[in-house]
Parts: C-alpha cells; sequence; structure tokens
C-alpha cells in the first residue's frame, strides 16, 4: 500500500498521464489507476482532484451520454495540462533519481524487509 503522504504530491500528475492517454472519465480514471497499482485510490479522492485540474485549466470537461446511466463528464487534456504533465515528469525523474542515489550511498544498495526475506535466486 503506498501511504497518502507519498500520493500527495504526485497523484495529480498521474491522472493526468491517464487522461493524456485518451478521454475518460471519473470512475474510468480510477479503474486505470488501480490497474496500475495505485490500489486504494477511491472515486472520493480522484474528483476533487479533478475539479481543481479543470479549474486550473489543465484539463477539460465534456458531458456525453452514457450507454448505461446518466450523462458522464469526460475529460481532455488541455495544452496547459501537457505541458504541466512535461513538467511532472521531468521532476520526478530528478526525485526517483536523488532518492534512488541516496539509497545507494557507500555503494551498498538498501534493501527493505520485505526484500531480506526473500529467498536469493
Amino acid at each position: 500500500m503506498i501511504p497518502s503522504q507519498l500520493l500527495k504530491g504526485t497523484l495529480e500528475g498521474c491522472i493526468l498521464k491517464v487522461i493524456s492517454q485518451k478521454e475518460t472519465y471519473g470512475y474510468e480514471i480510477s479503474e486505470n489507476l488501480r490497474a496500475y497499482g495505485f490500489a486504494d485510490i477511491s472515486e472520493g479522492t480522484i474528483y476533487p482532484l479533478l475539479l481543481r485540474l479543470e479549474k486550473n485549466g489543465l484539463i477539460t470537461a465534456q458531458y456525453r451520454e452514457s450507454p448505461v446511466g446518466p450523462k458522464r463528464k469526460y475529460f481532455s487534456l488541455a495544452q496547459a495540462g501537457k505541458e504541466e504533465l512535461d513538467r511532472f515528469f521531468s521532476s520526478w525523474l530528478e526525485l526517483e533519481n536523488a532518492v534512488h542515489t541516496l539509497f545507494k550511498i557507500g555503494g551498498t544498495q538498501y534493501e527493505s524487509k520485505d526484500q531480506r526475506t526473500q529467498p536469493k535466486q
């Protein structure tokens, strides 16, 4: 499980990435995130973020008929959203590199408790 504090700064960027793949709606976004390993992300977390992204001009929204039930709000990436996604990914790579470097200091790689209990092959 990914702690919520770690997710806080990255979830918006991850949502932008999901939306960049195709026009989509809230429930489908949460299902895509689950498929990528974000198991504990609820729609109640997703929708406020979608509203903020829309308000900030990073995504656009359009209501469309649904094959089942009421209309769905479909989201697309705006140009500003594409630019923000590029910035997010660049920052993520920088952070990933810094954390990776930190844990390799002294030439020995850190192993988590789970890794230490795994049999070596």
